[in-house]
């Protein structure tokens, strides 16, 4: 699957005579090449580079077909979530035993303090599903669909702080420049719908401490910026730019592309640089999506039922909840790689309001998201997944304050959860100890995660590469092990 440009190569070095005189003409060779070879018996010329993958096909089987990312950044508690700990309580405003933090880096935030207070949640906790799995009273529409989610207790990463966190999350770098993961998707496997891009990003933002969210985080790369992701916005224009001035016709927009299309293809054939046909296709895709997109956002069409599901914030612009309804309108329209970041999770301070209130904006929207997609036979291939890029501290930040804490960065050990997509559903994977501070089993990396989704998606993580300034990049670097007990 390595490739520097997309599939035109492969493509002229394996043509329609070339296949013929390997092969015998008859109705199983056809049937055969057409396999092989998807394009091969379709109009030759240029190809529609805005649906395309560079490579357009799996290396084996998916399971799924699409993926919800529901990034809650920030790092929500682990210990207010989905990694109960009852020793904290025991063991209240005692200091954590060296022997359990074992000399970690801490953040300037805390490397200071004498004293590291264990505190335990001032959330109850209680069990959902035939597993018996622990989540926090903060979750309660999350802990009715336990048995339909796998929640991972072992995530951990080297990155400490926010920006490089999310980083190394979304691109599998802590250093920007890398392609996200919704752009190596878009890369490998191209679109299903030729009307909308392959990866759309939605933000949010709820009540808590944000972090900064920027573009890097589904930038494409040194890939083609065709595999970039499109940011849909909550105001009265979805896509900047999108809509055409006034005075201009379809007619005169469709002439005016034409002839950009013309001047750049000329230019092409004298530069050779890829990126000339992906400014054409980008424009064709701007110009199918001027009447895609309005139909996508348009949530009133939804019924009263969907809405009384996901909440009544999902009829409000911009809301988590609306971003979750329109991720399935998204995914029902084929869209590869659907992002959600929603911020407000940075509860170094009066982490019980804090979390309260930002779990409050999820717990509903994210449980309605995975009954809404079960209920109409999209879960099977539809992986969501929810989570942020690091996990917090099991003592208190600053001065132990039992019922108005914070907790600071902790990258040792997190919690997420999967669903669909071929992921075992009502499964704990992994373990902390104790004390909430270390993995005791099944670890997973930020790799393992990361090659895990691609395997999902039917690709092998080690054969998604591409080449540049002499170096074989992938998403997963070179790490990463699939997590097989996790999967059906």
């Amino acid at each position: 699957m390595e490739k520097n440009n997309d599939r035109s190569d492969f493509q002229l070095n394996i043509n329609r005579r070339h296949f013929f005189s390997k092969l015998s003409v008859g109705i199983g060779s056809l049937a055969l090449g057409s396999l092989l070879i998807p394009d091969l018996f379709k109009r030759q010329g240029n190809a529609d580079r805005s649906i395309s993958g560079a490579q357009g096909y799996s290396h084996f089987a998916p399971r799924a077909k699409r993926i919800i990312y529901l990034f809650q950044a920030g790092a929500p508690s682990q210990l207010e979530s989905y990694d109960y700990k009852p020793l904290l309580r025991e063991r209240i405003g005692e200091d954590l035993p060296a022997s359990i933090r074992m000399g970690q880096r801490l953040t300037g935030m805390t490397s200071n303090q004498e004293k590291f207070p264990l505190v335990p949640s001032i959330a109850g906790f209680k069990q959902y599903g035939q597993n018996g799995a622990w989540i926090s009273d903060f979750f309660p529409n999350i802990g009715k669909i336990a048995d339909d989610i796998c929640i991972i207790r072992s995530m951990h990463t080297e990155a400490i702080n926010h920006d490089p966190a999310i980083t190394f999350l979304q691109t599998g770098n802590q250093q920007s420049g890398r392609p996200s993961m919704g752009a190596w998707m878009s890369y490998g496997l191209g679109s299903e719908n030729k009307n909308l891009p392959a990866f759309v990003v939605l933000t949010s933002r709820g009540k808590g401490n944000s972090q900064g969210l920027y573009s890097k985080l589904w930038s494409s790369g040194f890939l083609d910026s065709r595999h970039q992701g499109v940011m849909l916005r909550s105001g009265k224009d979805a896509v900047l730019y999108l809509n055409d001035p006034e005075g201009i016709s379809k007619a005169d927009k469709r002439h005016f592309l034409d002839q950009v299309s013309a001047l750049n293809n000329h230019h092409h054939e004298i530069k050779g640089d890829d990126e000339i046909l992906s400014r054409v296709a980008q424009y064709e895709m701007a110009y199918r999506m001027q009447t895609s997109v309005p139909g996508v956002m348009d949530l009133r069409q939804e019924p009263e039922s969907i809405i009384k599901l996901y909440g009544a914030e999902s009829l409000i612009p911009g809301t988590y909840a609306a971003n979750c309804l329109l991720a399935r309108r998204l995914a029902e329209r084929g869209v590869r790689f659907i992002q959600l970041y929603h911020q407000g999770w940075d509860q170094h301070g009066n982490l019980p309001g804090e979390m309260s209130s930002q779990a409050k904006d999820v717990d509903q929207a994210s449980a309605a998201l995975v009954l809404d997609l079960k209920q109409r036979g999209l879960l099977e291939d539809t992986l969501v997944i929810w989570g942020g890029e690091f996990g917090r501290t099991n003592y208190c930040q600053g001065n132990f304050q039992p019922d108005n804490y914070g907790r600071d960065h902790h990258p040792r050990c997190f919690s997420i959860w999967m669903a669909g997509g071929g992921i075992k559903p009502g499964l704990i994977y992994g373990e902390t100890d104790e004390f909430g501070y270390n993995i005791v089993s099944n670890p997973v990396h930020v790799h393992d995660f990361h090659a895990t989704i691609l395997h999902q998606m039917g690709i092998d993580h080690e054969k998604l590469i591409f080449k540049y300034q002499g170096r074989r990049f992938r998403l997963t670097d070179v790490a990463g092990e699939l997590v097989k007990d996790i999967i059906v």
